[in-house]
């Protein structure tokens, strides 16, 4: 039953345009097809979790990490427009804020509308120095997620929301257009702050973006099988008088 399910499953991973198609993938994953597939699986687990890989793959994860954090403050150098949200006001009010090209200052202003594009640092009138900021803090422990009639905000807008505290008490609230957003400028400005990165698209990008550097630093071992040790280091010579004649 087991092999029978795992034929199936495999045949509509496939995505057949027709039953007759799902007919045809079905036929083609016999009882000896599925056997292969596992076997040979079950030996690219096993090469992968090998020392020696697991040893290469801690020396290239930090390579990975930095190569995330440079992308992620390029973003937020190229800036995003966020709404204001107010109980007052049915129409949304838009404002932009972009770091610095040296990454010490964050430019931030009201807009009358949402910009075709990115917004010059001098048409932002406000300023923030990185060196003032203290936290960054998310969800429902924002201040504009705390006051009077945030609470009856809905869990999308609760999910996108997060504050940058400056000084003692003084915050600059921040509601993302989406969780790409959301997870761009939190990760970004953490990283501002020498703290680690922990958004779900940084565990995205760092799955991805490993698994692809392993795959092309092991491609000329492929097929070949690495071994567990390193090779033992050979005796030493009984005597150094080595003659090299140069001439």
């Amino acid at each position: 039953m087991q092999v029978v399910r795992e034929q199936i499953m495999r045949a509509l991973t496939l995505k057949p345009n027709s039953l007759d198609q799902f007919k045809s993938r079905l036929q083609n994953l016999s009882y000896t097809e599925i056997l292969k597939i596992r076997q040979s699986e079950r030996m690219n687990q096993e090469d992968f979790q090998s020392r020696p890989i697991l040893e290469l793959k801690e020396k290239i994860q930090p390579e990975i990490m930095e190569l995330i954090k440079q992308q992620r403050l390029n973003r937020l150098c190229d800036g995003t427009c966020f709404r204001k949200i107010s109980s007052r006001r049915r129409q949304d009010k838009f404002w932009y804020c972009r770091l610095s090209p040296n990454h010490k200052v964050l430019h931030y202003g009201d807009l009358e509308e949402s910009p075709q594009g990115e917004v010059p640092h001098d048409s932002l009138q406000d300023k923030l120095p990185v060196a003032d900021i203290k936290a960054v803090i998310t969800g429902k422990d924002c201040p504009h997620m705390k006051e009077k009639g945030a609470l009856k905000q809905n869990k999308e807008v609760l999910e996108l929301a997060f504050s940058v505290l400056y000084e003692s008490d003084e915050y600059l609230n921040f509601i993302a257009p989406d969780k790409h957003e959301y997870c761009v400028w939190t990760d970004g400005l953490n990283a501002l702050l020498g703290k680690e990165m922990t958004s779900d698209y940084t565990k995205s990008d760092m799955d991805t973006l490993l698994s692809m550097e392993m795959k092309l630093r092991l491609l000329d071992l492929e097929n070949i099988q690495i071994p567990e040790a390193p090779p033992p280091i050979p005796k030493e010579p009984s005597n150094y008088d080595f003659v090299y004649d140069c001439n």
